[in-house]
Formats: structure tokens, sequence, C-alpha cells
């Protein structure tokens, strides 16, 4: 698992953040994106739902899950 620290960051950079770097971990592996933005909650899921990856949801206050799929 990777963790990528977006704290502080504003809509849409933790997703772009994610964009950039899921492509660093391998098919099944999980990253974390660590998001305060509002936004992040909506914004996260719609990304996997586009993008055909698996949302595992929110762990933790600020803390969101994706599993790379493809």
């Amino acid at each position: 698992m990777i963790e990528l620290d977006c704290l502080g960051q504003k809509c849409p950079l933790p997703v772009i953040q994610l964009a950039k770097n899921i492509r660093n971990v391998e098919v099944g592996d999980v990253v974390r994106v660590l998001a305060d933005d509002p936004a992040a909650a909506n914004d996260i899921p719609a990304w996997c739902r586009m993008k055909q990856q698996e949302y595992l949801g929110s762990p933790a206050p600020d803390a969101y899950e994706v599993r790379r799929l493809s």
C-alpha cells in the first residue's frame, strides 16, 4: 500500500494525485489517500467508478482507500 498525503489540498488536487500515483502500485494493491477537502468524499468514489477502480471506503476520518483493478 502507498499513502498519498493530500491534506490541505483543495479539489481536484487529491484526485489528480491519485490518478498519477495509482500507476505506482501493482494491480490488486491499495492506495490510501489522506485528504481533508470535503469534496474528496464524493470525488474519489466518483473517480473510481469512471476509471473502473475499486473504492474500498474510508477506514478513518480524511482517509480513502482505492484498490487498483487495472
